[in-house]
């Protein structure tokens, strides 16, 4: 019989006066704060992506004296028992409160058009009956679409090492990459805050996905690349458009239930593999879902495990080629007919376009073309 799990925190805190709830890097040798058994929900409390640095009285002026390097405090990791490398973690989203306050923030350097907009700006939200209103953006309302702009697993050590190598090789070309720093990081010593990756860009492990159809009801299956799979989330967000323009979204603290179940051994051909997730809309604002997805993800990443920064041609071509063997693996097409699938039933959305080196695009089915 399923248990239910919670990791709780104080809003009032940041996450360095908890470390226990949480972290704001990835590393293998972070310590769990929950231990669960497959089948059991867990309720996770996350705080907002600048970890409360903005508040009601905040104004666009406090913008520039942010300490980035506090972004993204996780709540977790949690450890599913009997994970192992090469098995694959099936998170169902089965809520996500959002608090009542919000923001959205320019961030001078920051966003797809950061050239032509180099100074801060903030727009405070209040969420009440599912929409988002502001003082600052006078006449509108934003629909209520909740969803985690994090949400990973530990990555490998061999990860963790790769990552290192090819981020800062890139860096060393003059692209703007967050490096590993130990300022602010939590936890803050030892090999995680020397080692730990930034939460910044999307990797093989999730992360900083930023795709807004993981919403309640969606399932996110994860490729397990350490023993526990050691789950976290955290950067939620109450609405997004597609691609996440000037860097952020309606960024909120809010309180994540999912289910976390285990997939044993899916490293042989005819399974799920990589990062991918099932729906039942597309992330519009409507209250119409009759249609069902499979959708799989794409990164600016080369199969060789190298990064080509923001190209989103090489993102899409990875969507879809995960998306042919899956048509491949689920209903035993060939790869040519799975192709011919992919062109006249597949659509391709850009998820994120901001969180650098990285980029993201989706590929969705729509499930209901099926007979079967």
């Amino acid at each position: 019989m399923s248990q239910l799990h919670e990791v709780r925190i104080d809003r009032n805190k940041p996450l360095a006066d908890e470390p226990h709830t949480g972290h704001n890097r990835w590393h293998p040798d972070i310590p769990p704060a929950l231990k669960v058994e497959p089948g059991d929900q867990v309720v996770l409390e996350t705080r907002d992506a600048l970890d409360g640095l903005i508040t009601p009285g905040s104004t666009s002026a406090d913008i520039v004296m942010l300490d980035l390097d506090k972004a993204h405090p996780l709540t977790g990791p949690v450890f599913v028992s009997g994970a192992r490398p090469g098995d694959l973690l099936e998170v169902k989203i089965l809520d996500i409160a959002p608090e009542s306050f919000a923001y959205t923030v320019v961030l001078p350097g920051s966003g797809l058009l950061k050239d032509y907009f180099p100074d801060p700006f903030l727009v405070q939200w209040e969420i009440n009956d599912n929409s988002a209103t502001s003082a600052q953006l006078p006449g509108v309302r934003i629909p209520g679409n909740p969803f985690m702009g994090v949400i990973g697993v530990a990555p490998s050590r061999a990860l963790l090492e790769l990552t290192t190598v090819r981020e800062r090789e890139l860096a060393e070309l003059g692209m703007r990459v967050p490096l590993p720093s130990v300022n602010s990081a939590v936890p803050g010593t030892g090999p995680v805050a020397l080692e730990g990756m930034r939460t910044i860009p999307p990797r093989e492990n999730g992360g900083n996905l930023d795709i807004k159809q993981l919403t309640k009801g969606t399932t996110l299956f994860l490729p397990i690349l350490t023993e526990g799979a050691l789950f976290s989330a955290g950067d939620a967000h109450f609405a997004q458009g597609d691609s996440e323009a000037c860097g952020t979204a309606v960024e909120m603290g809010a309180t994540l239930t999912v289910q976390l179940n285990l997939h044993k051994e899916v490293s042989a051909a005819g399974s799920i593999r990589g990062l991918q997730f099932e729906c039942s809309d597309t992330g519009d604002f409507s209250s119409a879902r009759s249609r069902k997805y499979h959708a799989t993800i794409g990164t600016s990443t080369t199969a060789d495990g190298r990064i080509e920064a923001g190209n989103l041609n090489l993102a899409a071509k990875n969507a879809t080629l995960r998306m042919i063997d899956f048509l491949v693996a689920r209903f035993g097409f060939s790869r040519e007919q799975a192709y011919v699938l992919t062109s006249v039933a597949v659509d391709l959305r850009i998820s994120e376009v901001v969180n650098f080196p990285n980029v993201v695009v989706s590929a969705f089915l729509p499930l209901d073309i099926f007979n079967t």
